[in-house]
């Protein structure tokens, strides 16, 4: 036997579809269908994910390399973002791949192999049982931001828009149809056609409400204004701040949302108010890096005992009570905000075409589903008839408790987990993918076609200061003039601001505060110097013990070992960072191997197809993890089998351990140090902490893999390459 490696971009034998998932036949969602490489589910066929992604091969509707190719391609993980090879994936720009695959990154933690066929025929939903933590809950409410957040304010200027009479050839046609339906008591009818048609033509959207860049559009007045961020930089955002690549501004939004809510709130639990600040000059000389949640429980408690409280928390029985309610009801708030998001992604997605999915089947299917309670709604269903319906739907449920309640007991009895069967993904949006979904099917497609998806770039260099350009694809039809502005005020209100920081904030600093003195900053900053100084040198001298109690054995330390990068001085560490940052894509060593630690030894993750010689059967591919210094395996030196058994590659580095991606069942992202000493690393020392990640197999035995840059392109690496279905937990 022998291990090759087809999945890197070294020249050698490949991998055929068989090797790397179940060939679907041509109805995916056959139950028949066996899956040939999962060893998790056996005797269920692959998802509509898996098919997706094999299907398409057979289409040739993949830009990266003709189909049936057997050598693998680095489609640019070794290249600078201007050598990628464009469009990575047929009918979909690298822009709003890299946007899907970064967000993917944010999103999913943790995610396990399941034996059940999936709701909706996709796999990668979320786990009704996921786990809680303060990030994932941070995650999900950023996401509500970028999808929800975002729709609902690009819906609310379009309507100010059609009510502000500025576009009055638009405004006076939907004012006549309005009130002529009224007339003839064809309101509803008229209503539902319009919902009909828009839901199954985009080209009837974009006819009546043309896009405009949301920053552009005042929400008050509903004609132009300059963006809140002093220049038009991206047409998705809010504010309209300049992003270096698509869907940065509104994640940059979202971020900000979060951390704004996150003051608000520390502030309100630590009582701040003007009247209990001293007018001195020190009060912000302390200001450091302390556990954010520890100072506001202690702040409260302080505040109590200075205002003449209750002596602590001691002998308040209500303390822990109300902690362990929030916390409690912390996970079903998570859940609950991911699954509207992805709710609405999935909506978004029918609406829209999407790569490799079926989109215009989707759309035709809703329109199909709406069509018959609209018709019926609109025709048979008055004005009258609909008051004296919803006036006794509001009686039965306020009086309707003992039949209600009845009724339910017999119908969870009945039909257990009804509630799953009712949900708009196995109902009206079934097989619409949500984002994480779109994004591991367009993993798959590539790992299937033989060219891994390369990483997004990583750029640490500011957005440019010039405006977006507009096109006719961003102010809709070209015949009249877009949000009835001249070419003049459009220019005047894109251009870049001369002070960005009046265009962002309605305030100006007083020079007459004393907090704002020169003075008053020099002596806080000397301060804070002198605190970061002492916590660098607590942070280095906690590395060096790792590393001596490490040498004794000890495991915590070795996985500890290599989070941190090394730096000579704290004058270059901020520099250094960059620079490091910015040659992440450049000097990526996939898509086949990954420099890591594990059990605090150097080497690298390494994937690679397992089979017989003489030209066998192969068995599929394999995760393994080669001693060694990481960067000897960026040049992707096959692994060999001797007829002893020992494995060794070309270059004399014994693989320490390997396992078939088959058997893997959960692959779970950890932190190279917890989030507190990420905090104080990264304020102290300015630089990237390296994280890691956990592979659990079928048989139970885990893999903890440390001190991985590439953490997330080789999680997704091993997600994407594998028959399993996943759930997200």
């Amino acid at each position: 036997m022998e291990f090759e490696k087809p999945l890197s971009a070294d020249k050698g034998t490949g991998a055929t579809v068989n090797d790397l998932l179940p060939t679907p036949a041509t109805d995916p969602t056959d139950p028949n269908l066996g899956g040939q490489n999962s060893t998790t589910a056996p005797g269920d066929g692959p998802t509509l994910s898996h098919a997706l992604a094999t299907e398409t091969l057979d289409n040739g509707n993949q830009t990266q390399q003709p189909p049936r190719e057997k050598n693998a391609l680095d489609s640019g993980w070794n290249e600078q973002q201007q050598d990628t090879a464009a469009p990575l994936v047929a009918g979909i720009n690298n822009e709003e791949l890299w946007q899907l695959v970064r967000r993917f990154n944010k999103q999913i933690y943790d995610v396990r192999a399941t034996a059940c066929p999936p709701p909706g025929g996709l796999d990668l939903n979320i786990a009704d049982d996921e786990e809680f933590s303060p990030d994932k809950l941070r995650a999900n409410i950023e996401r509500l931001y970028m999808t929800v957040g975002v729709g609902l304010l690009t819906g609310w200027k379009h309507l100010v828009r059609l009510r502000s009479w500025r576009e009055s050839r638009r405004t006076a046609c939907f004012a006549a149809a309005y009130f002529v339906a009224w007339s003839l008591d064809l309101l509803t009818p008229l209503l539902s056609a319009a919902l009909l048609a828009m839901v199954g033509s985009p080209h009837a959207r974009r006819i009546l409400f043309p896009p405009a860049p949301v920053a552009l559009v005042d929400s008050k007045t509903g004609g132009v204004q300059k963006p809140k961020a002093g220049v038009l930089g991206s047409h998705d955002s809010a504010t309209g701040a300049p992003e270096n690549h698509k869907g940065e501004a509104v994640e940059q939004e979202a971020s900000n949302l979060v951390s704004g809510i996150a003051s608000v709130a520390l502030s309100s639990a630590a009582g701040k108010h003007p009247q209990g600040d001293p007018d001195s000059d020190d009060k912000a000389a302390l200001d450091t890096a302390p556990d954010p949640t520890a100072l506001a429980a202690s702040t409260v408690d302080a505040k109590e005992k200075a205002s003449g409280g209750k002596p602590g928390p001691k002998h308040d029985k209500t303390k822990v009570p109300i902690e362990t309610a929030i916390w409690a009801k912390m996970r079903p708030i998570m859940h609950t905000i991911g699954t509207i998001a992805d709710t609405w992604e999935r909506l978004s997605n029918t609406l829209s075409p999407i790569p490799l999915f079926p989109s215009e089947v989707y759309r035709l299917r809703l329109v199909i589903i709406l069509l018959p309670p609209l018709v019926s709604f609109s025709l048979l269903l008055t004005p009258y008839r609909l008051v004296k319906s919803l006036s006794f739907l509001i009686g039965v449920i306020f009086f309707g408790d003992p039949i209600l309640s009845r009724g339910l007991d017999w119908l969870n009895r009945t039909i257990p987990n009804w509630q799953k069967l009712l949900e708009p993904r196995n109902t009206i949006l079934k097989g619409a993918p949500t984002n994480a979904q779109l994004t591991l099917t367009l993993l798959r497609h590539g790992e299937a076609n033989h060219a891994p998806l390369p990483p997004p770039p990583h750029t640490t260099s500011p957005p440019p200061t010039q405006p977006a350009p507009l096109t006719a694809t961003d102010l809709g039809p070209s015949d009249t003039p877009p949000l009835n502005a001249t070419p003049a005020e459009i220019d005047a209100a894109i251009a870049p601001s001369t002070d960005t920081n009046n265009a962002t904030t309605n305030t100006t600093p007083s020079p007459a505060t004393p907090q704002n003195t020169p003075h008053h900053n020099r002596t806080s900053n000397r301060i804070l110097n002198l605190f970061k100084g002492t916590t660098r040198g607590v942070v280095k001298t906690a590395v060096g013990t790792d590393t001596v109690r490490a040498k004794a054995g000890s495991a915590p330390a070795k996985n500890r070992l290599g989070v941190i990068p090394r730096g000579h001085n704290n004058a270059a560490a901020a520099a250094a960072a960059a620079a490091a940052a910015a040659a992440r894509t450049s000097a990526a060593p996939g898509p086949a191997a990954f420099e890591a630690r594990c059990g605090g030894h150097k080497g690298a993750v390494c994937l690679y197809r397992l089979s017989t010689g003489g030209g066998g059967a192969a068995a599929g591919p394999v995760v393994a993890f080669a001693r060694g210094h990481g960067q000897s395996h960026k040049g992707g030196g096959v692994v060999k089998v001797g007829l002893g058994g020992e494995k060794r590659d070309s270059e004399g580095v014994k693989p320490a351990w390997s396992v078939p991606v088959a058997d893997v069942v959960e692959i779970r992202k950890i932190g190279g140090y917890g989030w507190k000493a990420k905090l104080v690393v990264g304020w102290s020392m300015e630089r990237e902490v390296k994280d890691g990640l956990v592979i659990r197999t079928v048989g139970g035995d885990e893999y903890k893999i440390t001190a991985v840059p590439l953490r997330d392109e080789l999680f997704n690496r091993l997600v994407a390459v594998g028959g399993q279905k996943w759930e997200a937990w």
